[in-house]
C-alpha cells in the first residue's frame, strides 16, 4: 500500500468505524477471483457498488474470501489470503484499518463485545495452529493456540461466550472460553468429514457443519458450550459448504459445492424437507439470509462447467486456487463471472441471479443482535 494510502487507513482508524446510517441489510459478497466485493441492496437485488481492492493499493491476487459485518452496517471485514490482512472498511469502502495475519479465512464477529474472530484459509496447506482474535475498535491482533492443524470452520456463540473452531485435517474441534481463555478440544470418531464451516442456531443451543468429504450434515448439541456432543447426522448433496440457519431456527440451508444444489434441512425433526435445482447453481459456496428469512442468497464460483462437477468424496482445495489465478490473469480462457442466486424461501425457488466478480465466495450481511 503506498504512503498516502496508509497515511488515509491510519487517520481513519482513529476516527471510527464508518458512515453509521448505512443500511443494515446490504450483501456483501467477496469475489476471489476479481479482487472485489460486490455489495447488493436485497430491496432490489442489485448490485449498488462494487469495492475494487486494487484501488485501494491490494494486489490483482489479495483473494478476498470472506466478510463479517457490524450489526448496524457502519463497517465491514473483509479476510485477504493472498495478501495476509483483514481490513476493516466502511460500507462504502473507504479504508478504516486492517490487521496482519497469515492466510486468513473465515470470520466472526461479537456483536455483544469488540471482538472479531478469524480462521485459516484452505488454501494454507501449513499454517500456523492459531486463529486470531482482533479488536476490531484499534484492529490489534493476538493469535490463540488451538493444538490442530489447520484451523478453517469459525463460529461465536450467539452470546459472544464461545469460539468454535475445526481443522480441515481431521476431525477435531476446539472450543474456546472467551472469558478464561481456555481451549477444549473435542474430537470425533469415525472417517474423516473436513468441516468447512459452522453455523450456531439463533438460540446457542445447536450447531450445525457440513462434512465436505462424508456429504452430510452434522448436528451438536450445545447444552455444555464447552463439549459439543454429536446428537444427528443428516445425508445431503455432494460437498455441503456453508450453512445458514433461518432467523427463527427451524430451518437450515446449506449450498453443496460438488451437487450445484441447495439444501433444506427442517430442524424439528433434523430430516430433509427439499432439495432446491436450478441451473444458476454453479458450486455453491457462501451463503447469507435477509434478517427476516425471506430471501436466501447463495455464490457460486462458477468455474469450470457443471459437468465437470468435482467426485464426491474428493477434496479439491488447490485445484480451485490454480483455477481461479488462472481466470484472473486471463489464462486458459476467458474469465467466468461469479453469481449469485436468490431464493424466495417461500416458494423455495430461484427468483433472480445477480452477476458479480470472478470467484464468488464467502457472504455477509449484518446479523440482528439477540
Amino acid at each position: 500500500m503506498n504512503g498516502a494510502l496508509l497515511a488515509l487507513t491510519a487517520v481513519l482508524g482513529l476516527s471510527g468505524s464508518g458512515t453509521a446510517d448505512a443500511p443494515a441489510d446490504l450483501i456483501y459478497v467477496a469475489n476471489q477471483a476479481a479482487a472485489t466485493v460486490s455489495v447488493i441492496d436485497p430491496a432490489t437485488d442489485a448490485v449498488i457498488r462494487t469495492i475494487d481492492l486494487q484501488d485501494l493499493g491490494y494486489t490483482a491476487n489479495a483473494k478476498p474470501h470472506h466478510v463479517a459485518v457490524e450489526p448496524d452496517g457502519s463497517a465491514i471485514y473483509v479476510s485477504l489470503i493472498g495478501d495476509g490482512f483483514v481490513l476493516k472498511l466502511s460500507p462504502e469502502g473507504a479504508p478504516v484499518g486492517r490487521a496482519a495475519f497469515e492466510t486468513p479465512g473465515m470470520l466472526a464477529l461479537d456483536p455483544h463485545g469488540d471482538a472479531l474472530w478469524v480462521g485459516r484459509s484452505m488454501m494454507a496447506v501449513s499454517p500456523p495452529q492459531r486463529i486470531g482474535r482482533i479488536d476490531r475498535s484499534d484492529m490489534s491482533i493476538e493469535e490463540v493456540d488451538v493444538f490442530f492443524d489447520r484451523p478453517h470452520a469459525l463460529a461465536l456463540s450467539p452470546d459472544g461466550r464461545h469460539v468454535y473452531t475445526a481443522s480441515l485435517a481431521g476431525n477435531d474441534i476446539a472450543v474456546i472460553d472467551v472469558e478464561t481463555g481456555r481451549v477444549s478440544p473435542v474430537r470425533l470418531a469415525g472417517p474423516t468429514h473436513v468441516f468447512v464451516q459452522f453455523a450456531i442456531a439463533p438460540h446457542g443451543r445447536t450447531m450445525v457443519t457440513g462434512g465436505e468429504l462424508t456429504s452430510q450434515l452434522l448436528v451438536f448439541d450445545l447444552e455444555n458450550p464447552a463439549r459439543p456432543s454429536q446428537v444427528a447426522s443428516i445425508e445431503v448433496g455432494a460437498m455441503p459448504w456453508h450453512p445458514v440457519f433461518s432467523p427463527d431456527g427451524a430451518r437450515v440451508y446449506l449450498g453443496n459445492r460438488g451437487a450445484n444444489t441447495v439444501t433444506v434441512v427442517r430442524t424439528a425433526d433434523w430430516t430433509v424437507e427439499a432439495v432446491v435445482e436450478d441451473s444458476s447453481f454453479a458450486e455453491p459456496h457462501g451463503i447469507a439470509i435477509t434478517p427476516d428469512g425471506s430471501k436466501l442468497y447463495v455464490s457460486n464460483r462458477n468455474l469450470k462447467d457443471r459437468s465437470d462437477s468435482d467426485e464426491p468424496g474428493r477434496m479439491n482445495h488447490g485445484e480451485m486456487s490454480h483455477e481461479a489465478m488462472s481466470h484472473q490473469a486471463g489464462e486458459g480462457g476467458p474469465v467466468r463471472r461469479g453469481r449469485v442466486s436468490v431464493i424466495d424461501t417461500g416458494t423455495l425457488r430461484v427468483v433472480d441471479v445477480i452477476e458479480v466478480g470472478a470467484y464468488a465466495a464467502g457472504m455477509g450481511t449484518a446479523t440482528p443482535v439477540r
